[in-house]
C-alpha cells in the first residue's frame, strides 16, 4: 500500500494511454486503489470513467463516484497531429477543467505529466535544470499547449486546498509504445537503417516508460509534504544537500571505482607505502565503504550550491515545481536507433542486407523532408522522413535530474539495454504471426 498514513484513491486520467496505463500497473502492483477516465476503455481491470475531459462536470462527476483523493493526469493527444485546435482542447481546456474540477471536489493532489519539449525551442540543451525559461517561441503547438497546461497546473498549487507538482519526461519508449517505436520500424520494415541525418555528435536522453511510471507515483507520494523529511529543519536539510554527493546512475553500467588515497592497485614503487597490503585489500574488497565521502564541487551556477539555496524563494517543497525525468544516461542519438534495429535483427534472425552507412548533413535532411512531406500530401500517405523528425535527430537534447533525484528520490530503475529489450520484444509479439 501507499506510504501515506490514509490509503490513497487514485484517479487516471488517460489510464488508457501508454504512459497511462504503466502508471496503472505500477499503482496495482502496490496494492492502490486505481479508477480510470478516458475516452476509450482498452483494459478491464479497474474500475472506468468514460468522458471529455474538456468537460469540468464529466470530470468532477468521476471525481465523486470514484472518491478520488489523488489525480495523475497524462491525457494528451500524440505529438504530430496536424489540427492544433485539438492540442488545446485537451491539453489546456482539458486541463483547466481537471484543475477546477479537482478544486470543486476537494480533491488535494495533482500530478501532471508534462514534458521536456516545453522548454525546447530547436537549440541545444545540454545538461540544463528546470531553472530555463519557456521559450519565447514554441517549437510547436504540442509543446505550446503543454507548456500552457504546466503554468496552469502550478499556478494552481496551494488554490482551495489543491497541491500540484508536473512532470517533464523525454524521449519516452517502451512495452506499447506506438510513436518512437512505430518510427523505427517503418525506418527498419523500408530497409533504411542506413541513413543517418546530421554527425551523431549530439547526446539526447530517453526515458524507459516505466521509470517515468516510477517517478509519477513517486511525485504522488511526496505531493502532500510541504518539505522533504517533514519535520527535519529545512535550512539543514539545503545544507545536506548543498554538500553531499549522489552515487552514479547504474542502471545500465555498472559503478566504476575510483582509486583513493586508502585503497587503490599499486602501481610501481621503489619503497611501498607502510600500509601497503590494506591499501590493496581494500580495493579488491567489493564491500569496502570508505571512511568519508568524496567532496562535491559546486559552482556558483549550480541549482544545489549553498549561494543558490541561500536565496528566500529557494525551498525543498515538491508541491508547485516542475521536474525533468530521464533514465539520467544521455547517448549520441543515432546510437539508440541502430540498437534497437540490431536487436530487432539478432531475434529474428534478420537476414537482410546491410547498406554502407550515409550520413546526409542536417541542412539537406531539411530540404529531402520537406519532399518527403509535400509527395506524401500528394499521394495521401503518411511520411516516414519529416523535417521535425530532421530536427528532432540532429539536436542535442538531455537534461540534469537532480532535483528529482533529490527531492522525489527518484532513480531509474530499468536501464536503457533492458528497456530496449523490453520494447523490441513487445514489438515482435505484436506483429502477425506467420
Amino acid at each position: 500500500m501507499s506510504s501515506s498514513k490514509t490509503p490513497e484513491s487514485y484517479l487516471v486520467i488517460g489510464g488508457s494511454g501508454f504512459v497511462g496505463r504503466h502508471i496503472v500497473n505500477a499503482l496495482l502492483a502496490r496494492g492502490d486503489s486505481v479508477s480510470v477516465f478516458d475516452i476509450v476503455q482498452r483494459y478491464h481491470d479497474v474500475q472506468f470513467y468514460s468522458g471529455d475531459i474538456s468537460e469540468e462536470e464529466q470530470v468532477a462527476d468521476a471525481l465523486r463516484k470514484s472518491g478520488t483523493t489523488c489525480i495523475i493526469h497524462t491525457a494528451s493527444p500524440a505529438h504530430g497531429l496536424e489540427d492544433p485546435a485539438l492540442y488545446w482542447k485537451v491539453n489546456v481546456d482539458g486541463t483547466r477543467a481537471v484543475i477546477q474540477a479537482a478544486q470543486a471536489v476537494g480533491v488535494r493532489k495533482l500530478v501532471y505529466t508534462s514534458s521536456a519539449g516545453v522548454v525546447f525551442n530547436g537549440e541545444a540543451l545540454i545538461d540544463v535544470d528546470e531553472r530555463l525559461p519557456y521559450p519565447e517561441k514554441a517549437m510547436d503547438a504540442y509543446n505550446e499547449s503543454k507548456a500552457k497546461a504546466e503554468e496552469m497546473v502550478l499556478a494552481a498549487s496551494g488554490q482551495k486546498g489543491l497541491l500540484t507538482v508536473a512532470l517533464r519526461p523525454a524521449g519516452i519508449f517502451g512495452p506499447g509504445d506506438r510513436q518512437v517505436m512505430h518510427g523505427l520500424s517503418q525506418v527498419y520494415d523500408r530497409n533504411q537503417t542506413h541513413f543517418q541525418v546530421g554527425d551523431n555528435t549530439n547526446m539526447f536522453d530517453w526515458t524507459y516508460v516505466g521509470n517515468v511510471a516510477h517517478a509519477h507515483v513517486l511525485a504522488a507520494d511526496k505531493l502532500a509534504e510541504a518539505i522533504l523529511n517533514e519535520g527535519v529543519d529545512e535550512e539543514k536539510r539545503k545544507l545536506e544537500i548543498a554538500r553531499s554527493a549522489l552515487p552514479p546512475i547504474t542502471a545500465t553500467n555498472p559503478t566504476h571505482r575510483i582509486p583513493t588515497s586508502e585503497a587503490r592497485p599499486l602501481g610501481p614503487y621503489v619503497d611501498l607505502p607502510p600500509d601497503a597490503e590494506k591499501i590493496e585489500a581494500r580495493w579488491n574488497d567489493p564491500d569496502y565503504t570508505p571512511t568519508s565521502e568524496r567532496p562535491v564541487k559546486r559552482s556558483r551556477f549550480d541549482q544545489f550550491s549553498e549561494s543558490a539555496l541561500s536565496d528566500p524563494d529557494a525551498s525543498l517543497s515538491v508541491a508547485g515545481q516542475a521536474f525533468f525525468i530521464t533514465n539520467g544516461e544521455p547517448v549520441y542519438f543515432w546510437d539508440f536507433p541502430r540498437t534497437v534495429w540490431t536487436k530487432i535483427d539478432q531475434r529474428t534472425d534478420s537476414q537482410r542486407k546491410q547498406k554502407g552507412r550515409i550520413v546526409l548533413p542536417r541542412t539537406l535532411g531539411l530540404l529531402l523532408a520537406s519532399g518527403a512531406e509535400w509527395w506524401g500530401w500528394l499521394v495521401g500517405k503518411e511520411p516516414a522522413f519529416t523535417r521535425f523528425r530532421v530536427s528532432f535527430s540532429c539536436a542535442s537534447r538531455w537534461y540534469n535530474i537532480e532535483k528529482a533525484r533529490r527531492l522525489l528520490g527518484y532513480e531509474p530503475l530499468v536501464g536503457m539495454d533492458e528497456g530496449i529489450d523490453r520494447m523490441v520484444e513487445w514489438y515482435l509479439e505484436q506483429l502477425p504471426k506467420a
